[in-house]
């Protein structure tokens, strides 16, 4: 039986996600794409899983593209079917109503960094460095690079960091806001874990709903906002974590936001 190049565990609300490849730093290959694409679907429907946590194994976090697949099938409808294929994990992931917690535990390069930018909290460990790369390859940044990153630190900065080819640090990612927080590596698993399973004990739906809204907000008029703030707390305080949220608040006792959610099965 071949390995499973993602590996996944779950502790209690909590799906762990490890990128499992660390001979070729964990990167994406058809197969590993593959993976991501059956365990993100499998997790949207699960509703077990309240939050996700993506990390990778080894020294790197993830490597990017594969070369070899790259030198075998970069003519154009190889290329049109693999960013097609994009739409059946990446764009769910992304999308994925749930928290999406990242641990980032080593360089994250090119498509690498794109991955880890789909967290909603991203941890990195001190040793972790962020590059795009992919004008050293002569090729335009993907995996959502060009979708998240001006929208996480600015168009300016965003121009900057992808045409002078820099490596960000963990720290001055922090120091931008693109990543939560840093830790020691030992640590990082620890402290990227404990926020997921804070965010998976909290509101996890409704976090979920708040989060497809906060997606639109930079295509969307005011006015419209406006109104899918409406719609959304609409659903929102009709969901039992609302109902569970302002018991708990009046009588000043913490909520049970779990418990309160098996009751909208």
């Amino acid at each position: 039986m071949s390995r499973a190049l993602v590996k996944t565990d779950q502790d209690g609300g909590v799906l762990i996600v490890t990128l499992n490849s660390p001979e070729n730093r964990n990167s994406l290959t058809m197969e590993m794409r593959e993976e991501l694409g059956q365990i993100v679907d499998a997790a949207g429907r699960d509703r077990s899983v309240r939050s996700v946590l993506l990390t990778g194994e080894g020294s790197a976090f993830c490597s990017g593209g594969d070369f070899r697949m790259l030198q075998t099938s970069s003519d154009t409808w190889s290329t049109h079917r693999r960013f097609r294929g994009l739409s059946r994990w990446l764009v769910p992931l992304i999308t994925l109503e749930k928290p999406v917690v990242v641990g980032v535990n080593g360089h994250a390069v090119g498509g690498g960094m794109g991955l880890a930018l789909t967290g909603d909290i991203i941890f990195a460990a001190k040793s972790a460095k962020f590059m795009s790369g992919f004008f050293r390859l002569g090729a335009v940044p993907d995996i959502g690079m060009m979708y998240h990153l001006p929208r996480l630190i600015g168009m300016a900065r965003a121009k900057n960091f992808l045409f002078t080819g820099a490596t960000m640090t963990a720290d001055e990612a922090e120091a931008l806001g693109l990543v939560h927080r840093t830790t020691p590596d030992a640590d990082l698993k620890k402290a990227a874990l404990e926020e997921a399973k804070r965010l998976a004990e909290g509101p996890s739906e409704v976090m979920g709903l708040a989060k497809i809204l906060m997606a639109r907000s930079f295509e969307t008029s005011l006015t419209d906002m406006f109104a899918f703030e409406g719609l959304g707390q609409a659903l929102a305080m009709s969901h039992p974590e609302f109902k569970e949220g302002l018991a708990a608040a009046v009588e000043k006792r913490p909520a049970d936001f779990v418990a309160a959610s098996r009751q909208g099965r």
